[in-house]
């Protein structure tokens, strides 16, 4: 596709012209019909869409969402013929009418040579513009989303092993897109791929070959992990498969911004959570080092005393009491856990099994939580029961310890 449909070619063969106008080149892309057109029609508008600043791309987009509305005529006389006439045809018209034609033109786009990447930034972007009270574009940013969750369902999902035999290109990558724990170097990274006991995994889409959608970083050990100093250390004594019997994951990173709001994180882990017990004899524990992201700004505003202690002074009864009523209760409408890795292990069905202070003393770490970590545990034979039970009553799945803990703050 990409040598026979370029826009060279296109040119040369005579197929339409090519406008520089950015609304006469969608009217193009809109209203060809010919496939070679179409593609060419649309490579030509994402460059067009790409060298806007975003003034005037705002100015580009309102034009999208006014011109290429819904017709609510239409869609009145559909749901008429539809009332009067309950076939499969007038369905069918009800559907077309009551879509946007900027979704169309979305997947004419997504028809191009590397379109689905390109859509995938231009979301980004809207939602950058999103940031900054552009309120409007709501639609289409929602539109988009959409579409990303029909193109990006798990079934499409490729799982690769990341490791220190992976493309310069795709390493730099994760480099990039670590969200957890920063790499530092290039001998940071080595270490968390290089040794055995450590590994790292991510899913792929067959439109973004080359660009991870999310990644995890693994590490063996003989225990559960309570603090992430041993973890990420650079210069630290490898251990052996036969040592092993805990997979710890402690990190997990979406990396595509313009496909927030689709989560590929659950279906990750767990699969390769399968994946690494099927492959290693002895690995019978699965579970987490997770930051508390929300932890002090949470305790700022609904406990300003201990916020205030846990600063000034070492005040470790005060911070684990407030850690575990900000991680089993609620403050939210929805009822859901105050914490966001809360509500994703939560969520996938893992079991909230140990609270530790002093975990992570990074600046970061000292930031969000005052250096407290959480082991959320996933026990794959109840995970699903638990993901069930969790959307269902809202309530937090605790170990024993944590149990007697919130008895004893209660």
């Amino acid at each position: 596709m990409e040598n026979g449909l370029s826009l060279r070619r296109f040119r040369s063969q005579g197929f339409g012209t090519l406008h520089k106008n950015i609304n006469q080149a969608t009217e193009s892309v809109m209203h060809t019909s010919g496939e070679v057109s179409s593609i060419a029609f649309g490579e030509h508008l994402l460059d067009l869409i790409e060298e806007k600043n975003d003034e005037d791309l705002v100015i580009y987009l309102e034009h999208l969402l006014k011109e290429y509305d819904v017709n609510t005529d239409l869609i009145i006389k559909a749901t008429q013929n539809y009332s009067k006439n309950k076939n499969q045809q007038n369905l069918q018209g009800i559907s077309n009418a009551a879509e946007p034609k900027w979704i169309e033109l979305f997947r004419r786009l997504n028809a191009t040579p590397n379109g689905t990447h390109r859509l995938i930034k231009l979301r980004e972007r809207v939602r950058s513009l999103l940031k900054k009270n552009k309120d409007q574009l709501r639609p289409l940013d929602a539109s988009l989303l959409k579409l990303f969750k029909y193109w990006f369902n798990p079934s499409f999902l490729v799982l690769e092993k990341i490791d220190w035999s992976t493309p310069a290109n795709i390493l730099e990558k994760i480099i990039e897109y670590e969200a957890v724990h920063e790499i530092n170097s290039w001998k940071d990274l080595r270490s968390r791929l290089a040794p055995n006991d450590r590994q790292c995994f991510a899913f792929f889409h067959p439109l973004v070959p080359e660009d991870p959608l999310i990644f995890v970083e693994v590490a063996f050990t003989k225990e559960i992990p309570e603090s992430i100093e041993n973890i990420i250390k650079i210069d630290r004594e490898e251990l052996s498969f036969d040592e092993i019997n805990t997979a710890v994951f402690y990190s997990i990173s979406n990396c595509q911004d313009g496909l927030s709001g689709i989560s590929f994180g659950n279906f990750l882990i767990k699969k390769v959570a399968h994946k690494l017990k099927q492959e290693i004899q002895g690995l019978d524990k699965f579970v987490t080092l997770s930051p508390i992201p929300g932890l002090m700004k949470w305790m700022e505003k609904n406990a300003p005393l201990a916020y205030e202690n846990c600063l000034n002074e070492d005040q470790d009864e005060v911070l684990l009491k407030n850690s575990i009523i900000y991680l089993t209760e609620s403050n939210r409408e929805d009822g859901l856990p105050n914490d966001p890795v809360a509500r994703f292990h939560l969520g996938n069905g893992a079991i909230l099994h140990k609270i530790n202070l002093h975990a992570d003393l990074s600046a970061k770490g000292i930031k969000q939580s005052q250096g407290t970590m959480v082991n959320y545990l996933y026990d794959l034979d109840v995970v699903e029961k638990n993901h069930e039970q969790f959307f269902k009553d809202k309530v937090v799945i605790i170990s024993n310890e944590i149990k007697s803990l919130k008895k004893k703050y209660s």
